[in-house]
């Protein structure tokens, strides 16, 4: 018994001592982890830390929620005063829920207080109403953070929403506005504004490029630890990385096609193992295509601009096949196209066809009818931007002192 109880005293004597608790929590699954936050207010603070959580997903993969589809409708963003204005009965900012997360969040009421969706990341959402006036709003604390006003007025602009890793318990992000020219014009050169949430302010400046581009006007970045990636005319890819400090954009040649040559719809994601996926729908097919990165470069940003030969076909599917394969879903709409990937996600993709959106798995060969509320009808999808919006599964605590500071 006397040996029985020092061992005893030595367990609970290990496990006071945050570093080994952190080491024993980081080898057990996440459902087991997420029980352990009973154990005590301790327990609780060490799990639900930045710190922790970090660390956690450098060993396993990290899980996120769909809580539904956020429309964006382009006709009212950036419209002139004598432009098409937005219906009373539509609303700034639509949300299709598909659960009931998502029901809470579309009748709580700060939808209406955010304006026009712009992107989201890490569960942040980036709203507001174009060019001028931008909100964050943290799901977490339930806060709303207006930004300053811009100091450039750029009509038409492309964003960037960067959410930045931290080791303590602050959330920190960056907000970038690219200049668009829509006038046929040989530049190489784009103006930016970027917002800092640690310094609070915006700061201009000017990319250049080794060859003369154009962003796509009206769209939004991909961003993969910190690297932007926004369309460019001519199906090429404008890539910045702004922790380089270089001011310089890299521009890639996007993948041709192998099932048409008249692609209506491209979307950009990141896979499962961190690579840039881009996906393209015509009216025959998807294909998806990953980026390969060099194995003697650690850098995250790309130097060459003749990079077609590392874009590597990952999966082809033809529409055709996969409504034979699938032969429950009849009277589908010939509008059927690629809708978004999923969150790290590389096995699976959002497909919409019609006012209806399926998701697809290309391992299984599977598609399954994703349930959604909202006004389908009244969605106009050919002028709209629908976008899957994630929340992390990590549990959060209102004993991490610093998580209620947006900085």
């Amino acid at each position: 018994m006397k040996s029985a109880r020092i061992a005893h005293d030595s367990v609970h004597a290990a496990l006071a001592i945050d570093d080994i608790l952190s080491e024993i929590l980081l080898r057990l699954p996440e459902n087991y982890v997420f029980r352990l936050i009973l154990v005590s207010k301790k327990w609780l603070h060490l799990i639900c830390s930045n710190p922790f959580r970090s660390s956690y997903h450098s060993q396993w993969r990290e899980k996120f929620h769909l809580l539904g589809f956020f429309v964006c409708n382009f006709l009212y963003l950036g419209r002139p005063r004598d432009g098409i204005r937005r219906p009373t009965w539509e609303p700034a900012l639509t949300l299709l829920s598909t659960c009931k997360e998502g029901d809470d969040l579309k009748f709580s009421g700060i939808l209406k207080r955010l304006g026009f969706f712009i992107d989201s990341s890490n569960g942040l959402l980036l709203c507001g109403r174009q060019p001028m006036t931008y909100y964050v709003w943290n799901p977490i604390t339930k806060q709303r953070y207006e930004l300053p006003q811009p100091q450039q007025f750029y009509r038409s602009l492309c964003m960037a929403f960067i959410v930045e890793d931290s080791d303590d318990d602050v959330i920190c992000y960056k907000v970038i506005r690219a200049k668009c020219v829509c006038k046929r014009v040989e530049v190489n050169t784009v103006s930016i504004e970027t917002f800092s949430s640690k310094t609070t302010a915006w700061k201009q400046s000017t990319l250049t490029c080794s060859s003369n581009f154009a962003l796509c006007p009206r769209s939004v970045a991909t961003v993969i630890k910190g690297v932007v990636h926004w369309f460019a005319v001519q199906k090429n890819l404008a890539i910045y990385d702004p922790y380089l400090g270089l001011r310089r954009i890299s521009l890639i040649k996007l993948p041709a096609g192998q099932l048409s040559y008249d692609y209506e719809e491209s979307v950009l994601g990141e896979s499962f193992d961190g690579l840039l996926q881009y996906g393209q729908s015509s009216r025959l097919g998807i294909e998806i295509w990953v980026l390969e990165k060099e194995q003697s470069s650690n850098s995250s940003i790309y130097k060459s601009t003749h990079l077609e030969n590392r874009w590597n076909l990952r999966y082809k599917l033809r529409f055709k096949e996969m409504w034979k394969q699938n032969p429950t879903f009849t009277g589908h709409s010939k509008e059927t196209q690629i809708l978004s990937f999923l969150h790290r996600n590389s096995e699976s993709v959002f497909i919409r066809s019609g006012s209806n959106i399926y998701l697809y798995d290309f391992e299984s060969r599977r598609l399954e009818v994703v349930r959604y509320q909202g006004r389908a009808s009244s969605i106009f999808w050919d002028s709209s931007r629908v976008v899957p919006y994630f929340r992390p599964s990590w549990p959060h605590s209102s004993l991490c002192h610093c998580i209620n500071r947006i900085k």
